[in-house]
């Protein structure tokens, strides 16, 4: 009976025996068949997460992201343990046990599969998806499944299980563009890994298994039943409490996108950055995970954008109301639902809400925005809009809200510093703003319109304008270079010219249309004489006045060679004038913009760093024997050229050769420029700037024909900032719309806030200036006793008349109490 027994019992053994064996020589068969396709899995640790391009202003704020993969990648050390835990009990609780095959797992899906006939997944740990998602296709067959177990055991046998783990959490998609939890946490709370919560972990960990299906947001239903599953499985590994289960199992489900989170609004540097970094790399760019950051200053930037949105709502208000930007019909009882879906149709313009008018009253109204919800309008957010009259003025008061306002009008509306609400609408002229550092060229600020998002066009760097008088301080600077001083008398009274270049006879006209006469070039500068200036430009000769103003960075193709450059004909970009005005604002040294600071590679290399060239007044100059133009060299002095790019001797700064701006305007002709264009400030066109209060502002406003642009460029020694305004499709902004009316309120705006706390920087005239006392009519050297006499400041060897009389004495040398309040210094 035994040996009965036995004998199966042995036949049955054997058996399990040679399936067993048939099973790893089938196995090792495999292997050996198979193993020329397998992938080289020691590459994996080499492998490259595609990671989007980022841009940082210069204090490390995100500015944008580009890249089809939103991807933040992690250390294992950065992951969060209960993360960690939420996807082991939902994908492989048993990870850190087997050899990258969970085998019970992978019979029982074996199982699965034979009973239901359906080659489902199943069975698949955390290798096993990665080696899938790293070097497999979705293919599903035995062959490929076969494929995956090999490739998974060369994986475990490369990497450690915190390498696998973390290359898993950081490569695998989970939905709605999000490559890795970093990125997830991002697009689907708005936060970063360490702030999440329990219930948001588990959401996370519940789209790697299908996450085109079961993301919060493709279906918030189906995430919220495997966030469930994932609680549960942690609940039953002990990861949590039952509290904490409870609480998690009950939150509400987030359905909605969040998009990286961007602190610094400057959408016009982020494509000038992107289109930049795909002329060096291509579409690499886009994945590599390069981190690019800019010269750009946050502070300065929010200050610029809130200052060009003003400046146009303030110019659009002036000109009345063109009515609402739409209108729907409200169902009887409407309530938010239906007010929300009138909206739809309606974006965000900057700073601008969609609204739609659900009630009025006397002398307000109720409006109803998606972002904000019911917001009531007093009757100073509406009685601005009066109707627009064909001359560019507004019609008669209103009496009522019901005269410019109906239920259903749908407008946009923006919340004042009071916090109150007023209704506005989306101006049609647009505008530029560029800040720079006049030191070494840096960008500061740059927005190129209202609202990138609706027209990507860049005025600041693409549109190329007539500056208008905004243009004449380069052309004063030639004259000054040429002999004039701020007390040459030039006519300011009409002239007819004739130019084969103009086409016939040409009329110039000051814009007042009136004459004063003879007059010294400081007052036609403060004044914009246009006359003056032509005169100026006549005298000097169109030839040389091109020559020397290309010395700014202008490209000559710009400039007309014709006396119309003297009233600003040229076609220039705001940046290119502010670049420009920082030649004024530096002592007459030509830096270069840029606005790229440093690209940083993935693996934290510095691929790229600026190397700006500086101003630099106090820096031993390059030897040089160049005198043309009034250019010399002022510190003949020895260049250390064995040192590092900076570097001190004796209390003071000595720069390379290779890291000087060259000197293009003498210090000489750039204070007294300077000193000019303060008046300007102080007394003449820009005055309004006096608000700011303070004394070391300088610029000059600009207005062309028709008033078709509005400009002002201003500046002192640490930043040049540059306003314009005007229409895409060229047209008059309307009466009064000038410069100092138009340009120059967005730059108090900007400068109110980005000179805040700056202490004033008043500037040391340098060595060959002479101040001496004048005649206010003639220019001439008052004579003694003469109680109208000013002082005036000149370069030596460019005195005026009659200097020989003892009233001219060395610049800083007059007796306190015989100066006068025009003295300059």
């Amino acid at each position: 009976m035994r040996r009965y027994l036995q004998s199966p019992l042995r036949l049955a053994l054997a058996g399990l025996v040679g399936v067993a064996g048939a099973a790893v020589l089938g196995l090792l068969g495999a292997y050996q068949y198979l193993r020329p396709g397998l992938p080289d899995v020691s590459a994996i640790k080499d492998i490259r997460l595609q990671v989007p391009l980022r841009v940082f202003s210069r204090d490390g704020r995100l500015i944008a992201q580009f890249g089809e993969q939103r991807r933040i990648p992690l250390s294992f050390e950065a992951i969060p343990g209960q993360m960690i835990n939420a996807v082991l009990a939902a994908e492989d609780d048993r990870f850190f046990q087997h050899n990258g095959v969970d085998y019970p797992g992978l019979a029982r899906a074996v199982v699965r599969h034979l009973l239901s006939g359906n080659k489902a997944e199943g069975g698949s740990t955390i290798t096993m998806q990665l080696a899938r998602g790293v070097f497999l296709s979705p293919e599903k067959s035995y062959r490929r499944k076969m494929v995956e177990i090999f490739t998974t055991l060369r994986i475990e046998q490369e990497l450690t299980k915190q390498e696998i783990l973390a290359l898993y959490l950081n490569k695998m998609f989970l939905g709605q563009r999000a490559y890795g939890i970093g990125a997830a946490a991002e697009v689907y709370f708005g936060k970063t890994v360490d702030q999440l919560t329990l219930p948001e972990i588990a959401l996370i960990a519940g789209t790697f298994r299908l996450p085109s299906r079961d993301n919060p947001v493709a279906n918030a239903e189906l995430a919220r039943q495997r966030r469930a599953y994932v609680l549960r499985r942690m609940r039953e590994k002990e990861y949590i409490t039952q509290e904490e289960y409870d609480a998690a199992l009950n939150a509400p489900v987030q359905s909605k996108l969040h998009g990286p989170a961007v602190e610094v609004e400057a959408p016009y540097v982020a494509e000038m950055v992107r289109a930049e970094m795909f002329n060096r790399l291509g579409a690499e760019a886009y994945t590599a995970g390069y981190e690019v950051v800019t010269t750009v200053d946050s502070r300065l930037q929010h200050a610029a954008v809130k200052a060009l949105r003003g400046a146009l709502l303030d110019y659009d208000q002036r000109h009345g109301y063109r009515g609402p930007a739409g209108r729907v019909t409200l169902p009887s009882g409407a309530r938010e639902k239906e007010w929300s879906q009138a909206l739809e149709d309606y974006a965000p313009r900057g700073n601008l809400e969609p609204a739609v008018v659900i009630a009025t009253e006397e002398k307000s109204a109720i409006a109803y925005s998606r972002n904000v919800g019911r917001i009531n309008l007093g009757w100073s957010g509406i009685s601005w809009a009066r109707s627009p009259l064909p001359d560019g003025s507004v019609g008669p008061q209103l009496q009522r809200a019901s005269d410019v306002l109906a239920v259903g009008d749908i407008i946009y509306i923006a919340q004042e510093v009071s916090g109150n609400w007023r209704m506005v609408q989306i101006p049609e002229a647009q505008g530029a703003f560029v800040a720079l550092d006049p030191q070494d060229g840096g960008i500061s600020a740059l927005i190129g319109g209202f609202d990138y998002f609706a027209s990507n066009y860049n005025r600041a760097v693409q549109a190329k304008r007539q500056p208008g008088s905004s243009f004449k301080p380069f052309l004063y600077s030639a004259a000054l270079d040429q002999g004039f001083t701020p007390a040459s008398i030039v006519n300011d009274a009409p002239l007819v010219i004739e130019d084969a270049a103009l086409e016939g006879s040409w009329r110039p006209q000051n814009n007042s249309r009136e004459f004063r006469g003879p007059m010294r070039l400081r007052e036609a500068l403060v004044r914009s004489r246009n006359l003056v200036s032509i005169r100026v430009m006549n005298s000097l000769g169109p030839a040389y006045a091109t020559q020397f103003i290309e010395r700014f960075g202008f490209p000559g193709s710009s400039l007309p060679r014709n006396l119309s450059l003297a009233l600003g004909t040229a076609q220039v970009s705001p940046l290119e004038m502010a670049s420009a005005y920082a030649v004024f604002a530096n002592g007459g040294f030509r830096v270069e913009p840029y606005f790229i600071e440093r690209i940083i590679a993935a693996d934290g290399t510095v691929e790229f760093e600026a190397q700006p060239k500086f101003a630099c007044a106090d820096c031993v100059q390059p030897s040089s024997t160049e005198t043309e133009g009034g250019i010399t060299n002022l510190l003949d002095a020895p260049i250390r050229t064995d040192a590092s790019d900076e570097t001190r001797w004796g209390g003071r700064t000595y720069l390379q050769p290779k890291n000087l701006a060259p000197q293009v305007i003498s210090p000489q002709n750039d204070y007294l420029m300077t000193d000019m264009m303060m008046d300007v400030v102080k007394r003449g066109t820009a005055v309004r700037a006096l608000q700011l209060k303070r004394g070391d502002l300088a610029g000059k406003t600009g207005t062309t024909n028709d008033r078709r642009d509005a400009w002002f460029c201003g500046y002192n020694s640490s930043l040049v900032g540059t306003a314009w305004v005007g229409f895409d499709q060229e047209r008059s902004l309307g009466p009064g719309e000038e410069g100092s009316r138009t340009a120059l309120p967005m730059w108090i705006y900007f400068m109110a806030e980005a000179l805040k706390g700056v202490p004033e920087q008043r500037r040391t005239p340098p060595p060959g200036l002479v101040s001496m006392r004048i005649s206010a009519d003639t220019g001439l050297a008052a004579r003694p006793g003469d109680p109208d006499a000013i002082f005036e400041t000149f370069m030596a060897g460019h005195l005026p008349p009659q200097a020989e009389i003892d009233t001219a004495l060395p610049s800083g040398e007059e007796e306190q109490e015989n100066r006068s309040d025009d003295s300059l210094f």
